[in-house]
């Protein structure tokens, strides 16, 4: 039991290092890239656009 523990605690682990480096790569490509900085703040703006006019999505 305490194997398989450690193996689920080891793959968290593992995820979460992954997704942080993600977010760190991503935010280095936008500051490098400004066009897709310019592409992600209109696609929260539409998303935001989206929840306010369909309520019943959230």
């Amino acid at each position: 039991m305490a194997l398989i523990r450690f193996l689920a605690t080891l793959l968290i682990f593992i995820g979460v290092l992954a997704s942080a480096s993600a977010v760190v790569f991503a935010v280095i490509l936008m500051l490098r890239f400004p066009p897709i900085l310019v592409a992600v703040g209109i696609a929260f703006l539409f998303f935001y656009w989206v929840l306010k006019h369909f309520p019943s999505i959230e």
